[in-house]
């Protein structure tokens, strides 16, 4: 029964490092998308990261540039969507194909979206759900989403499991001790002995 359970653990971690890789991965580039948009609209490229920020300064986070506390919003954003990213693999693990895995990351991550930007955040972080720019950020999910849910990538390869120890030695056993073939002697009077009195070839029948 230990094997067995040993096998489940480690399913489960690699699962859940592999989301946590993916999750990483995607609110990377969430994260830039969001900056680039905000670029595009002519405010900072750090307006993410410093509204996130207010979490803890919800006084002095509102800024146009990067600053000590932008560091703050952006490890809040790396830390939540990677351990986003980690509980979702390890919900779905390997059971579903990568198409299926692809379409729930994409609409998980919209689900979470709507769930902390439209009703968590407005309590939490009230910043946040006020002054964030709705359309880029839903884009940002859908991006964080496809890049999560290529997690599966990232799970390690299963080698062929060996036979059993114990089943190959007795194989092994097996061949070692096989008698090896030998051509069976007849029987005495069986007519089957070899007469050792016959003519050579060639040679006829005195009689």
């Amino acid at each position: 029964m230990e094997p067995a359970n040993d096998a489940r653990s480690a399913t489960a971690l690699d699962a859940l490092l592999a989301g946590l890789q993916g999750g990483m991965v995607g609110v990377c580039w969430m994260l830039a998308w969001l900056g680039v948009s905000s670029s595009w609209h002519r405010r900072s490229f750090w307006s993410a990261e410093n509204l996130m920020a207010s979490a803890f300064y919800p006084n002095g986070a509102i800024r146009n540039g990067f600053a000590g506390r932008t560091l703050s919003g952006m490890a809040l954003y790396l830390l939540l969507y990677s351990v986003l990213g980690a509980l979702f693999a390890l919900a779905v693990s390997d059971r579903l194909s990568r198409v299926r895995v692809l379409l729930g990351a994409v609409l998980f991550a919209l689900a979470w979206y709507y769930l902390t930007f439209q009703l968590i955040w407005k309590t939490a972080i009230p910043l946040v759900a006020l002054l964030h720019s709705a359309a880029p950020t839903v884009v940002g999910h859908v991006i964080y989403g496809t890049m999560l849910g290529r997690y599966p990538k990232y799970l390690p390869r299963r080698a062929s499991v060996p036979p059993a120890e114990g089943v190959s030695e007795a194989l092994a056993e097996g061949v070692s001790e096989a008698p090896v073939s030998q051509v069976p002697e007849a029987p005495a009077g069986s007519g089957l002995e070899p007469d050792e009195s016959a003519a050579p070839a060639g040679e006829s029948d005195p009689r």
